[in-house]
């Protein structure tokens, strides 16, 4: 059954993930009236700091501040989930439950393996969706075929040079209020938890010293990054920002 038709829908495979890599791509579709939501994979709950039920209620919040229309989790096996029928199936009802148009997915290669791992899972249910003889349910109704018409991955950790990017200059502020819904995961001096790779304060300066990067390769003060898995048509160059750079 169609609950609500998405413009976007954005999967990552923690909770965080998307507010790090597209969080202000998301709060820019929102302030232009698109319906946006999220569906983390796992619960995080193989992470140093925090809990998975601390990490939901986190995760709660960030999405209350980006305005998504919702907000959900598959409890996959963090760090053991594979690519199998299961896991595939779970994606597949996700998307046809929502019809997005565009679907933001993990890196394709990153820092952390499950990164890489759920661009696949997710590109591939992305594809699987629209295949009508794959016979999903949900509510105890049969769910029509549905394939996006574009799987884009937003750039993480590492490093990967961009099929394209879009500028989140007037979002970055919220951008960052997002990801600090995280208070268990990034820096505090008011934690006792032990000291992680994404828990020292020069983490979150590289997050925005990132989309300043991206943003100076296009004139702007800061953009987030994407590979898109097909080529990208316009109608018009109208669209274009130009660089005065």
């Amino acid at each position: 059954m169609l609950k609500s038709k998405l413009d976007i829908l954005a999967f990552g495979v923690h909770p965080d993930d998307v507010e790090l890599g597209c969080a202000g791509t998301l709060l820019m579709a929102v302030a232009e009236g698109k319906k946006v939501g999220i569906v983390d994979l796992t619960r995080g709950e193989l992470g140093t700091r925090g809990s998975a039920e601390l990490r939901l209620e986190e995760a709660a919040r960030a999405a209350e501040i980006m305005k998504v229309s919702v907000r959900e989790n598959l409890e996959m096996a963090d760090g053991f989930f594979e690519t199998d029928e299961t896991n595939l199936r779970k994606i597949i009802r996700a998307i046809r439950r929502y019809q997005p148009d565009i679907i933001l997915a993990n890196a394709p290669e990153d820092r952390h393996p499950d990164h890489g791992r759920s661009a696949k899972l997710v590109s591939d249910a992305a594809f699987l969706s629209g295949l009508r003889k794959i016979i999903t349910e949900d509510d105890g109704k049969e769910q029509a075929a549905w394939r996006a018409s574009y799987v884009f991955h937003y750039i993480q950790d590492r490093f990967i040079q961009p099929g394209f990017v879009i500028d989140i200059s007037p979002f970055m502020e919220q951008k960052m209020e997002a990801i600090l819904a995280y208070g268990s995961q990034f820096y505090s001096t008011d934690s006792k938890e032990p000291t992680t790779y994404i828990s020292t304060p020069q983490f979150l300066e590289t997050v925005k010293a990132r989309a300043m990067m991206l943003g100076k390769r296009i004139g702007v003060a800061y953009a987030e990054g994407y590979i898109s898995e097909k080529i990208i048509g316009l109608k018009s160059f109208d669209g274009i920002i130009q660089n005065v750079t």
